[in-house]
């Protein structure tokens, strides 16, 4: 009796315990940009941000982590940029296809040193292109890198766009314009730009005489003068009263000027820099008056310049990209910051942001929402 006492005893003990037994469960770690990677999210948007935003090459970067404890060798991150713009690029592509929907593009290309471009010989000109554009309100800026400056880089960069097409006087683009019915607008910056040049340039040495008569020179740059205080004018205005204003006060205007060129081109030797610099007004004539026809054009292509402008700093620092692939990465995370600061949003944050949703987004749909203007970051 006392035996089947005890083993009901123990019975009970065992029941008892399966009752109160606890089940430790394990989250899911949170997916990663980077699969099987150390470095966190906030990481590489820092390091992201400080190379392509901020100017820093990556061994100055080194050096400052090292100051506050930190031991990450440069070649590591350059190998998580490396693969992490391999995820980054579906979302590159969406905003591709996003620039084309648009009704107005402004492109312009720089050159960028690459050590091992096996097309091209090391000391040759490689090519950063940029191109600034989208819907109203919905800009983006995307860089693309190429080796060649050849008619066949605008001719798949901007392969089924129709709008207009806003550029310098680079011949390459003609191309592309012809085949896809693409408009052309010129640039009036460079037209200014040749008859300073020639203004400085035959410039007598000594000094300047009192009473001396204009010269050329001056006489354009007096004009087109006239033309860029009408633009500052009407800057706030909405494009068809920028249109309507164009027609009535800067086709006359324009018209004169035209006029005067064609009347004293013939008057000056060909060798000088004032006939170099009316020649070339007139032979892109008629691209420099086409922003009249539209108040969403400009009368220059400086917001093309300007896009570009942060690239040109950030290669003084680093001086140039070792391969081709990371030239293209390097394009790729030029583009997202310059499209977040052309939506209005910190680069630092919309990088967080995206690194921590894009492993999660599958779908297209999933994907548009973390492009630049879908974004809505908390402030």
């Amino acid at each position: 009796m006392k035996e089947i006492l005890q083993e009901k005893a123990v019975f009970i003990e065992q029941d008892e315990y399966q009752q109160d037994k606890r089940v430790i469960k394990a989250a899911e770690l949170p997916k990663h940009p980077i699969p099987k990677s150390a470095v966190t999210v906030c990481m590489l948007a820092y390091i992201i941000v400080a190379k392509y935003c901020d100017a820093l090459p990556l061994y100055r970067l080194e050096k400052i982590l090292a100051r506050s404890g930190g031991s990450i060798a440069r070649t590591t991150m350059a190998n998580w940029l490396m693969r992490l713009s391999l995820q980054l690029q579906p979302l590159i592509n969406l905003m591709m296809d996003h620039q084309r929907a648009g009704h107005v593009i402004n492109a312009d290309e720089t050159t960028v040193q690459v050590i091992k471009e096996t097309k091209k010989s090391i000391n040759s000109d490689k090519y950063m292109w940029v191109t600034l554009g989208g819907p109203p309100g919905q800009p983006s800026v995307l860089f693309h890198y190429d080796p060649s400056r050849s008619k066949e880089v605008p001719l798949r960069l901007f392969e089924g766009f129709s709008g207009y097409l806003q550029t310098d006087g680079y011949a390459s683009y003609n191309a592309v314009c012809k085949q896809e019915g693409i408009t052309q607008p010129g640039c009036f910056d460079h037209v200014r730009r040749k008859f300073t040049d020639a203004k400085k340039g035959e410039a007598k040495p000594g000094k300047k005489l009192k009473n001396t008569k204009a010269s050329k020179a001056d006489v354009a740059l007096g004009k087109i003068r006239k033309l860029y205080a009408i633009e500052d004018e009407i800057k706030d205005l909405s494009a068809p009263e920028k249109q309507y204003q164009r027609q009535q006060q800067s086709k006359p205007l324009l018209d004169e000027l035209h006029g005067w060129l064609e009347k004293n081109v013939t008057r000056l030797v060909p060798d000088s820099l004032t006939h170099k610099a009316m020649s070339y007004a007139l032979n892109q004539w008629p691209k420099l008056v086409v922003y009249c026809e539209d108040g969403h054009l400009n009368i220059s292509n400086a917001s093309a310049e300007n896009a570009i402008r942060p690239f040109t700093i950030g290669r003084k620092n680093w001086l140039f990209s070792d391969t081709p692939n990371g030239a293209r990465a390097s394009a790729m995370y030029y583009s997202l910051i310059e499209s977040a600061k052309a939506n209005g949003l910190e680069p630092f944050d919309y990088l967080s942001h995206i690194l921590k949703e894009l492993p999660y987004a599958d779908t297209v749909e999933q994907l548009e929402q973390l492009l630049p203007w879908a974004v809505k970051l908390p402030e």
